[in-house]
């Protein structure tokens, strides 16, 4: 079972001061798997996330990936996130850049690719995402769900082995949600190991194969959907579930 892990975190903390967001998290992620990670803001969610991504440096602690710490010295941190792409609540967009070119910049720059075969890879996952014919608008010209879209497609077309959702509809008009959280699901139905921090409690329900509820920097509870929303053991979790369900 072991060999499978594609991300092991270990003893994970991450302090900001005197104030510990995370204490002590052990988590593994097989391939393929879809994990979907719940409570309340300031649980941590987001800090792990970043965390696994590097955007923080964990205070303590190690992030095994592919069976190689990268909290090493040697690890270059633009091929490690090639591997492990992000997909953020705000887009992070180049609103400078149109959507495709958005979607070739680090295949060209990062990957080493020729324009051409970038562009011939960003026109599939536009595809897949129900953007190509937006191929030429800038970022202004689009709804919030278009451009979650186009963040997606730009994440999938640096060919990730891992990708992370930070809420990635929590700046989402209602009626956008819907569009994003189908094109999510179609991932997971493709076989992409995918982390994601959601509010969308009915994707959690529907779509992962693994929910974590986090509380104050610890996971206070995980198992499958069935269990975590039919059977909580934690009377924290059940506060929660009872709180965002009705």
């Amino acid at each position: 079972m072991m060999t499978e892990s594609i991300i092991e975190i270990r003893d994970l903390c991450k302090s900001f001061g005197d104030h510990d967001v995370l204490k002590g998290i052990d988590l593994s992620v097989r391939r393929g798997e879809v994990v979907c990670i719940i409570g309340s803001s300031g649980s941590g969610k987001s800090t792990m996330l970043r965390c696994i991504n590097l955007l923080e440096t964990p205070t303590s602690g190690d992030i095994i990936f592919e069976g190689n710490s990268i909290l090493e010295k040697n690890v270059k941190l633009g091929n490690y996130r090639t591997k492990v792409g992000m997909v953020f609540q705000q887009f992070n967009l180049f609103d400078n850049m149109t959507v495709l070119k958005n979607c070739t910049v680090g295949q060209i720059k990062v990957l080493g690719k020729k324009r051409a075969e970038a562009e011939k890879t960003a026109l599939e996952f536009l595809e897949k995402v129900g953007m190509a014919q937006y191929r030429n608008a800038m970022p202004r010209q689009l709804s919030g769900g278009q451009k979650q879209r186009v963040a997606i497609a730009r994440t999938l077309s640096m060919s990730p082995d891992v990708i992370l959702f930070d809420e990635p509809t929590s700046a989402l008009d209602p009626e956008m949600v819907g569009e994003v959280l189908e094109v999510m699901k179609k991932l997971a139905d493709a076989g992409f190991t995918m982390i994601v921090v959601t509010h969308e409690m009915q994707f959690a329900r529907e779509v992962s194969d693994r929910v974590i509820f986090m509380d104050q920097g610890v996971i206070a509870e995980e198992g499958s959907p069935e269990e975590i929303f039919t059977s909580p053991k934690n009377p924290r979790t059940c506060e929660f579930l009872a709180r965002v369900l009705n």
